[in-house]
């Protein structure tokens, strides 16, 4: 028998971009963080002495405005798979854009819940929804970061059909984002 014929080959191992498996990691505390505070919420509320209210109106619309910006960044990928270069930098700017209008939109929002005597400190249901919505925003805020360096890298051509890890990475923060505030507001909606 000849001793190339008794060697057996490894088997191709799989490897995933350590940006990619960060992403995921940070995804996944996320989701244990939402998920405690979700389930304090719902402890809390059990024990009574819970004031119910009524959502604040722009919570619904910015809720629309988050999901106009998932469109706009599911653009911003299919735009960077075709090389679509000014598509790219301005669906991703309008990504950007109302991302902030929605942090501007859950602002208001608060000072609707403060005009209805809904204050952080207070009633424990108040102050759910003053945490559940901040820390929210708080995250928003690292994905409007991320978009900021995607659309340095897209102005740098650093974006394109062969190269989309970044772009890919920060479409499934952004809609990961949008997907946990429609959790939340939900959440908020049927248990308030």
């Amino acid at each position: 028998m000849n001793a190339q014929q008794n060697t057996i080959e490894p088997a191709e191992t799989r490897s995933i971009n350590p940006k990619v498996f960060t992403m995921w990691l940070f995804i996944v505390s996320i989701i244990m963080l939402f998920a405690a505070f979700t389930s304090a919420y719902l402890v809390r509320k059990a024990e009574g002495n819970w004031v119910e209210f009524q959502m604040p109106s722009l919570f619904t619309y910015s809720t629309g405005v988050l999901i106009l910006s998932s469109l706009s960044m599911h653009y911003s990928l299919l735009a960077a798979k075709k090389d679509q270069f000014n598509a790219l930098r301005i669906s991703i700017s309008i990504t950007f854009v109302l991302g902030l209008l929605f942090l501007v939109m859950q602002f208001y929002g608060w000072i609707q819940l403060v005009e209805m005597n809904v204050f952080f400190v207070g009633n424990p249901s108040g102050s759910f929804v003053y945490v559940l919505s901040g820390l929210h925003g708080l995250h928003l805020v690292s994905g409007l970061i991320v978009l900021i360096f995607a659309l340095v890298a897209a102005f740098r051509l650093k974006i394109n059909a062969k190269q989309l890890t970044q772009i890919k990475i920060c479409a499934t923060y952004w809609h990961f984002l949008d997907a946990l505030w429609l959790y939340l507001f939900v959440f908020l909606l049927i248990n308030n």
